[in-house]
This record gives structure tokens, sequence and C-alpha cells, in this order.
């Protein structure tokens, strides 16, 4: 018997605004589609945030016994700047602005996105296609939704007729939009779109002669609408109908709003029984914009060179920090957050190490079970993984009570509360032990800072001789010393 049919999951399906019992379609099997990045700059913070969250969701899901197909794509083509229909394409800007191939631009962002979620410890999806690899899939598409009277071609450009659409379907029913209400805010077309309505989006776009990535169709050369290949490349792999689409909230609409219409368009079926929606991460209280400065990358996190944080963290911090906010509230990043978080995570690490020199006794007093199930209920509620976290506290209360010897744990309960510690901090929340990582690097630090000191008071004696020799030396094996206002630091070359 798998744990699945012990355990029911209740997942917040933003199609109906509430919880809903999760119920697969074939039972026992989870299709599940989250949208990737679009590879023209290095993978944004939030963005690591929403697909954490799925990560997370994608080890519960395996820990509980159900086969899943996890399909995540990389969009390498056709996201215009804006999420318009207008502008240049975001790969195709970048290749200009750099001098090379879009190619080139996806190939170095999409090993960046890799590395980066290598590094949080996610794991890999089943599938990871390329819009550019399922061109003839959205093609064909296209040609179901025009032979079903829902798109129109002008100029070689084929767009969605959302007014039409809406006469038999609802289109705004994920995001709680009525089409009216988009139409009174939205400008008239000023006479040179070749759309019917504003609302209007693209399937197909006619390339303009300068524009470099363009695929030869029907229609025209030139290239496929944003919003079509999500639904293209998750109905190839999981199916007209599927269980779980994901995604950030700022998907919602347009992306996922179109998703539905081009699929019900197409397939006269909604393709999606729960949509599952991340919430957006800010820092120090306000979006995060480099605009703004308000900005940090994943790699200055682990580095600790970024001026709103005042030391390095690691990975598995991070992730514990993000992991402490439901991936449906929005989560503040802020130094303060991180210095508590990685006090925790010290604090959880060292219960579970110390499960293995734990003395056991004839009884428990503690109940097992029912806190047991109380990890599941909290991950059963729609992923609470806030929820769970305190609960494995309650556990580090217990292990540290016995470690004290104020309470006692029989050897049979011990062996299942190291299980269950090891299933929920590493394989369901994706933690690594980075008790042991860093003490080479604590270790050289410390030699390096007793060396700046012997060079300061060199400097001082006027010995400068050494000085210079202490500064060479570590040049020599890959030390570098910075001087400055602040006093010295150093760097790894």
């Amino acid at each position: 018997m798998q744990l699945f049919q012990n355990q029911q999951i209740k997942i917040y399906n933003s199609l109906s605004g509430k919880k809903e019992d999760f119920k697969p379609i074939n039972d026992g099997y989870v299709g599940m589609y989250v949208c990737g990045p679009t590879v023209y700059s290095n993978v944004h913070l939030g963005n690591v945030r929403t697909f954490m969250s799925f990560d997370m969701v994608f080890r519960y899901l395996k820990h509980l016994g159900y086969k899943v197909r996890y399909v995540r794509n990389i969009t390498d083509a056709g996201h215009l700047e804006n999420d318009a229909d207008v502008g240049e394409d975001r790969i195709a800007k970048k290749a200009r602005l750099e001098e090379i191939e879009p190619m080139e631009v996806v190939q170095r962002y999409t090993v960046d996105f890799h590395n980066i979620l290598n590094t949080f410890n996610f794991l890999p999806p089943s599938i990871e296609p390329t819009a550019t690899g399922h061109i003839i899939e959205q093609i064909e598409l296209i040609k179901t939704i025009i032979d079903n009277g829902f798109a129109y071609e002008v100029n070689g450009s084929v767009y969605f007729d959302v007014h039409k659409f809406d006469e038999t379907n609802d289109y705004g029913k994920l995001s709680k939009r009525k089409l009216e209400d988009l139409i009174h805010n939205t400008r008239e077309l000023d006479g040179q779109s070749d759309k019917k309505n504003p609302q209007d989006f693209a399937l197909w776009k006619k390339a303009e002669p300068q524009h470099i990535m363009r695929w030869p169709s029907p229609w025209s050369d030139g290239f496929p609408g944003w919003h079509l290949e999500c639904t293209a490349m998750s109905t190839k792999y999981l199916g007209e109908q599927f269980d779980i689409h994901g995604g950030g909230m700022d998907l919602k609409f347009p992306h996922h709003e179109c998703e539905i219409a081009q699929n019900e368009a197409a397939k006269g079926k909604t393709p999606v029984n729960y949509w599952m929606h991340a919430n957006m991460l800010i820092m120090n209280g306000k979006k995060m914009a480099k605009s703004t400065g308000n900005f940090i990358l994943p790699t200055q996190i682990f580095s600790g060179e970024n001026e709103h944080i005042t030391k390095a963290f690691s990975p598995s911090v991070a992730r514990f920090f993000m992991l402490q906010a439901h991936y449906r509230s929005i989560l503040d990043f802020t130094n303060n957050g991180l210095l508590a978080s990685e006090k925790g995570f010290n604090r959880l690490m060292d219960a579970v190490n110390d499960l293995d020199n734990l003395k056991a006794s004839t009884t428990t007093s503690f109940d097992l079970m029912e806190w047991k199930q109380k990890c599941y209920d909290a991950m059963n509620d729609d992923f609470n993984s806030p929820i769970l976290i305190a609960n494995l506290f309650e556990a580090v209360k217990h292990i540290n009570q016995v470690k004290e010897g104020t309470t006692t744990i029989s050897s049979e309960d011990l062996i299942a509360l190291k299980e269950t510690m090891h299933t929920f901090v590493y394989d369901i929340l994706g933690l690594k032990d980075t008790s042991n990582e860093g003490v080479g690097t604590d270790k050289l630090s410390s030699a390096v800072d007793l060396l700046i000191k012997l060079r300061q008071e060199a400097r001082a004696n006027k010995d400068f001789a050494l000085s210079d020799k202490i500064r060479d030396e570590l040049a020599n094996v890959g030390i570098q010393l910075n001087d400055g206002k602040e006093g010295t630091s150093f760097t790894l070359n």
C-alpha cells in the first residue's frame, strides 16, 4: 500500500479560489507542468523561490508513492518585451546588445539556471522541453485553433480571437477578470495593429527582416507567441487534461489565462484540474528590482558580496529561509530574516545529528505517531512548509530533552524518529547538512586574518620587505589581499 492511499492532500486551486481534495486523473499517477524561465539573463531570486516551491511539491508527491511526470519548460524564443505582442524578443535583444548569436545567450543562461538550481539542491524535472524544439507542435496547434474558428491571420501573423472565444467560453475565469472590464480598461487600437481587438493575443508573429529567430510556417517566416509554447508542450507530454499546472502569481494573467483559452479552443476541454501559483518575493519590504538597486542574485547570497546582507549564507540556509514561508504568501527577503534562519537551521541540523548518539530507554515520553501524522497533516494542507517546520522543531525540543536526560525514548521509537526526521528534512524539504562544509573555509579565513595582522605589524615597524613578502606569497597561492580605507580584506583567485 502506497502512502498516498492514507494521506489526503488538499490543494488551493486558483481556478476555484478554494482548497480542494487532490484526486489525480489516473490513480497513482500525477502530471505536473510548471512554467520555466526565459533564458536571457541570470535567474532571478523570485524565480528560484517559485521553482523551489514546486520542487517541494514534486518531492512530497514522490514520497507519497505517486509516479510523477514533472514537466518544466525552457523558453528560448517568442517571449517579447513587456510580455506583449510588440517589441523585440528578449533573447534576440540580449544577443544584439552582446553581439553574439541568440542560441549563445540561451546556452549561457540555461547553464546558469541549472547551476543555481543544483546549488539549491533541486531535483531535476522528468522532462525539460524547449520552445524551439516544439515549433512543429505549435504550428499544428495554431492550425486547429484556426479551423475551430477562434483565430485569424492578418499579414502573416495569427491572432487568437478573444471576443469570439468568450461568446461560448469564459475568458478570464482563472484571473477572475471579465472581458467587459478588460475592454473598458484597454485603449483603442491606433490603426497600426493587425489585431481586430486589443484583447486578442498572438499565436504566430511574422518576423521583421531584422528578426534573427524565425521559422517557416503556412502564414509566414516568423515565431510562435509566448503563451502558445506552454500549451503545446504541456499537452504533448501530459495529455489534453492533466493534474497540476504551476507558476508564479505574475503569470496568472495573461499567460495562464491564455493557456486555458488556447486549450479549450483547440481541444474543447479545460486542460488543468488544479492551478497553483506561488507568491512573489520582495526585499526589505519593497519590490526587488535592478533599476532601484533593491536586488540580489542567488550567487551573491553564497558569496556575501552584496550591500543588503552582512555575510555569506549557505544554499541550504537560504532554502530553509524560503520554505519558512508558505508558497502562497509574500516572502520578504531580509538580512535579519536570513540570520534568524541560519540559527534555526543550525539548531535543526544539530538535533538531527544528535539522533545518532541519543541513549535509548525502555519507554517513550512522547507520542511519536501523533507527531509524525502532524508532519503529514501540514504537508497535506496545501503543502504548508512553515507548519511542517514548526512540527520539526517540536521534535528538536524532545531530542534535546532526551540528550539532557529529562525525558526518554525507546530504541524502536528512536529508529522511527530518525527515519521520519531524515525523510522530512532531507527528502521533502530538500535541505542538506552543511555543518562540515564551512570548516575548511573558516580555518582558511582565520589563518589569512592572522597573516594580515602580522603584515600590519610589519608595516607599522617599517619592515616593508616582510610586509611585501606576506602579500606576494599569499598571491602566489591564489589569495589576493585588498587594502582599503576600512582595512585589509582578501579574495580567492
